[in-house]
């Protein structure tokens, strides 16, 4: 029995991947092999030593200390481009709400008097109307930073909208390059696609390289009188920044799901209560992908999409696998294999992947490994933990 502990509420639909008879699934299981959460703060002690992986239904792991995870061997889960479509949907709101003042209008419609005929209301509309007067998208060019599960998303969005699209991201996958329509073009850097861009659309996570990149410099490089739109993350655009650069005219706009208080109350600015991925579609998306890669990882031992672990599955092929993960330094492969030999078992099946510091083995054997066996891998220094799944495959 597998016992999933969760924090926040999870989609039915996810939790339901869990079969009951082989899964504990609740909010207070005492010692849980594996964790689920959404939004949750995740705290180093509520991560039990019972805890073999986590999952985040969810793109980011801002909320997980992911440092201590990996060097406690613990693989992080995310759901990338399970909430790619409601992200983007909510773009091309924003477009649209930062091209034309249809919030003002709006808000002028309802202050109306309720009182007023029928006929006044409609010549003051006529006369009132070209105040909320705007722009449309079509023929504007589309700068999108970051082309992965959303950004290609969005790049397509706006070539269906009539618009030109650049695009840029330094670390393009070539799933993500598959992804992306041949209409795009590729940009050299960020300067030259912001330089030529009415609207910027940022979707990038959250590194060292890319917290703060929208700065003061950053935004000299702007078309002036042009939008940005951040629905990635708050910390990859200086607030302060941007403020400056809203007060001079270099944005006309700034829309973002992020509101902060040095932007309230100004008729330049949309903010939104971080609502990208609030939809039930994307809920439950996330939800189920999160939950198949514990069920991959629990029951196999498999690894997808994790953000500190290889990604490596293979099949199982005997009814005894062991998972190995340790620190990625030179001969540790052989020294497991080594022991394995030496207590007189044959190994029928074998994946090895590393990623930064870390290496993850799985090894199917024919026969089940003794407690004698297990405890002289575990020692080996560099091993960080181990796991043996019995049972038959599939």
């Amino acid at each position: 029995m597998h016992r999933i502990k969760t924090f926040n509420t999870i989609s039915a639909k996810g939790l339901d991947r869990f079969e009951r008879e082989r899964y504990e699934v609740g909010q207070d299981i005492p010692y849980p092999d594996a964790l689920l959460l959404r939004s949750h703060k995740l705290q180093e002690s509520e991560i039990l030593d019972s805890v073999t992986a986590i999952a985040r239904a969810g793109a980011g792991v801002n909320n997980i200390p992911l440092a201590a995870c990996s060097e406690r061997g613990i693989p992080v889960f995310n759901t990338p481009g399970a909430n790619a479509n409601a992200v983007k949907e909510l773009v091309a709101a924003a477009m649209l709400l930062a091209s034309r003042d249809i919030v003002g209008g709006i808000a002028f419609a309802q202050a109306q008097d309720p009182g007023m005929s029928a006929q006044d209301m409609d010549t003051l509309m006529e006369q009132e109307k070209k105040r909320f007067a705007g722009a449309e998208l079509a023929g504007k060019t589309l700068g999108v930073v970051g082309l992965g599960s959303i950004g290609s998303l969005v790049a397509r969005l706006g070539l269906d909208l009539g618009m030109e699209v650049v695009g840029f991201d330094p670390a393009l996958s070539v799933d993500a390059a598959w992804r992306l329509p041949s209409e795009v073009q590729r940009m050299e850097n960020v300067q030259s696609l912001v330089s030529r861009s009415d609207f910027v659309s940022l979707h990038l996570p959250v590194l060292d390289s890319t917290r703060g990149l929208v700065n003061d410099e950053m935004l000299a490089h702007f078309r002036k009188g042009s939008c940005l739109l951040n629905f990635a993350r708050e910390e990859i655009v200086s607030t302060e920044a941007v403020v400056a650069a809203l007060d001079s005219g270099q944005l006309r706009r700034y829309v973002a799901d992020f509101p902060n208080p040095l932007f309230l109350g100004r008729s330049d600015t949309l903010l939104m209560p971080h609502i990208g991925a609030s939809t039930a579609e994307a809920e439950e998306n996330c939800a189920i992908m999160a939950a198949n890669q514990l069920k991959a990882f629990l029951e196999y031992g498999n690894v997808r999409n994790s953000v500190n672990f290889p990604a490596i599955e293979l099949e199982r092929t005997t009814d005894y696998r062991i998972t190995i993960a340790n620190r990625n330094e030179p001969g540790m492969l052989s020294h497991i294999l080594t022991l394995i030999g030496d207590a007189g078992l044959n190994v029928a099946d074998l994946l090895n992947k590393s990623v930064g510091d870390i290496a993850y083995n799985i090894i199917d054997l024919d026969e089940v490994p003794s407690e004698e066996l297990l405890g002289q891998i575990s020692s080996l220094e560099g091993v960080i933990n181990l796991r043996l799944i019995e049972g038959t495959p599939g």
